[in-house]
């Protein structure tokens, strides 16, 4: 197995940490928050009788960030500790997202203000609060209409704005696809080594935004289970969504490829989300909070495994549709195809389950051939294995590109057009995760930032070679390969 870091004692690491005043609640954007006085300190933090210590590290090319307290408490502490990496992101997401739709970023501001804040429950609008209120404690001129449109940049651009498009019978609009992101796969019983669940998971998003997605956020909320989960800085969610959380549950997804539906008044997936790895302690329960409200923004196909049972789970999230497989023996994979013939039928643009040729077909046929070739020996070893993956099952030759479950569409002369990536496009894995059920009891998770392969991305090189992309150059930086690295939150 590659190379690992372990993290198990805070102690050993410098330690930031944060004394917030009890905040009161606050349900309105406008309302002014209570100046919040800050102190910075190496070593062990000392509790608090009003909230416990926020810190940081980095590790393994990784930032790992450990969040507590009330919802203000602990947007507050997001927003001061990574104040300069969601300054960063913001630049990369506002550039994406504007090129992207052809709006420009208040119109995802005002989005966010009046699609998406209304149907935000107030324990989250609190964090998105604090998270802003913190941003602006290190002089970064960020608002909440900023942070809450990060927050949707997975579902505003390719669900929402399409949906616009189409009611306001916009002229020219650019046509816009619903994303295809992520290679996964979750196994259980006499798949797996010792019985125990296995599931594993890496993020294919654009470089630009993925060099950023470095974050493993350790957060202990006031009300509900301690989550630990890979993330974007900024955003209160996982949104390439791999998890773990202290009542068992083991969770990642990959998006549904051409999935079409928007629904305005519910409410926005990166709420649905968080809440549902927070609280939920089954993967019946996982299921009722991920669905209820569904706003048909980012629509995925969730992997939830239970550690207690042994069960495994596969929802697939559409917005009418909505099956969920489950087994207690055997495995799901999941590259971006939609499995339910209805769903479709009724809810893609066409997409095609027999094209062989497109991405998420060939790496389905990828991942399945792997996890029957490893049947009874499947294991954190293996899932590392599968994540580097670079078979291209259609053209039947190893090589990285868009049909590989490493994904390198910045390789790939033919881009992906069902997901309307054009060729050498900067975009493919990014991360990896992987967990098992003895690493989820103890609250860890192994993650390695870059291509999981190891080859490293070099900007440079690439806008050189491919001149297209170069409105990219602002915030396309080069995006090393680290070592697999296992993260716990500490013991007390």
């Amino acid at each position: 197995m590659a190379q690992r870091n372990v993290i198990l004692s805070r102690s050993l690491f410098k330690t930031i940490y944060v004394w917030l005043p009890v905040l009161g609640l606050m349900s309105a954007a406008t309302a002014q928050m209570a100046a919040l006085p800050v102190s910075e300190a190496a070593g062990r933090p000392t509790p608090s009788a009003q909230m416990g210590p926020a810190y940081r590290y980095e590790k393994g090319g990784w930032s790992y960030v450990h969040l507590e307290g009330t919802p203000a408490q602990i947007g507050y502490q997001h927003g001061f500790l990574l104040a300069a990496e969601i300054e960063d992101t913001y630049r990369v997401l506002k550039l994406e997202d504007t090129h992207e739709t052809r709006r420009d970023w208040e119109f995802f501001r005002a989005a966010g203000k009046k699609m998406l804040w209304p149907h935000i429950e107030p324990e989250y609008q609190q964090e998105l609060l604090g998270i802003a209120k913190g941003v602006q404690a290190k002089g970064i001129k960020l608002d909440v209409w900023d942070i809450v449109a990060m927050n949707g940049s997975e579902e505003l651009p390719q669900y929402y704005v399409p949906w616009l498009n189409k009611r306001e019978h916009a002229v020219n609009a650019p046509h816009l696809s619903a994303p295809g992101n992520c290679s996964a796969f979750i196994a259980t019983g006499s798949y797996t080594k010792g019985g125990k669940i296995v599931i594993a998971h890496n993020n294919w998003s654009s470089y630009a935004s993925g060099a950023r997605w470095t974050v493993i956020f350790d957060i202990e909320p006031s009300k509900g289970h301690r989550i630990l989960m890979d993330g974007l800085p900024g955003v209160i969610t996982s949104q390439d969504d791999f998890g773990v959380n202290d009542s068992g549950l083991m969770v990642t997804e990959t998006t549904i490829t051409q999935f079409v539906g928007w629904n305005p008044e519910g409410i926005p997936e990166f709420v649905r989300s968080r809440k549902a790895l927070q609280y939920a302690t089954s993967i019946d329960e996982y299921a009722k909070l991920i669905k209820e409200g569904n706003n048909g923004g980012y629509a995925n196909d969730w992997l939830i495994g239970d550690r207690k049972t042994g069960e495994i789970g596969y929802l697939e999230l559409g917005l009418q549709n909505t099956p969920l497989w489950r087994m207690k023996d055997g495995y799901f994979v999941s590259s971006n195809f939609a499995r339910d013939p209805k769903l479709i039928s009724e809810e893609t643009d066409g997409f095609n389950l027999k094209d062989m040729s497109s991405s998420p077909n060939a790496r389905r046929v990828t991942a399945e051939k792997r996890i029957e070739q490893s049947k009874g020996r499947i294991d954190i070893e293996m899932a590392e294995q599968f994540l580097a993956d670079h078979e291209d099952s259609y053209a039947r030759k190893v090589e990285a590109n868009g049909r590989s479950l490493c994904g390198h569409i910045d390789a790939d002369p033919r881009g992906v057009p069902v997901w309307d990536l054009a060729p050498y496009n900067p975009f493919g894995a990014v991360t990896g995760k992987v967990a098992d059920s003895d690493l989820a009891e103890k609250m860890s998770l192994v993650a390695h930032a870059g291509h999981p392969c190891g080859e490293d991305f070099l900007a440079g090189p690439f806008l050189k070679a491919h001149p297209e992309y170069e409105y990219l150059r602002p915030v396309l930086k080069d995006m090393k390969s680290g070592p697999w690295t296992e993260f716990a939150i500490p013991a007390r």
